[in-house]
């Protein structure tokens, strides 16, 4: 009966070892081919073009103005949003 008890722990061992080794294994292969794509095939960069607002500016018009405003417009909507959710919190 003890000889039976060691061979299950022997071969349990031997499955935890292999598996454990595999998984290291794997993480090593994964890392490396990662840094190997990163390396030899970086992504490619999108050149980020302005937003159209639908509106025709007139001329002279500075972009970083209208771009303030935008920003402007946004902090005040989503501090609308956080005040409401807090009074329905409350209430």
């Amino acid at each position: 009966m003890s000889d039976l008890m060691m061979e299950g722990l022997n071969l349990a061992l031997y499955g935890m070892g292999f598996v454990f080794v595999f998984l290291i294994v794997l993480v090593g292969l994964t890392t490396a081919m990662s840094a190997i794509v990163a390396r030899y095939f970086p992504a490619p960069v999108v050149p980020v073009s302005p937003r159209n607002s639908g509106r025709k500016r007139a001329k002279g018009n500075k972009s970083s103005a209208s771009s303030n405003d935008e920003q402007q417009r946004v902090v005040a909507a989503i501090s609308a949003a956080i005040k409401q959710h807090q009074n329905t919190r409350r209430g």
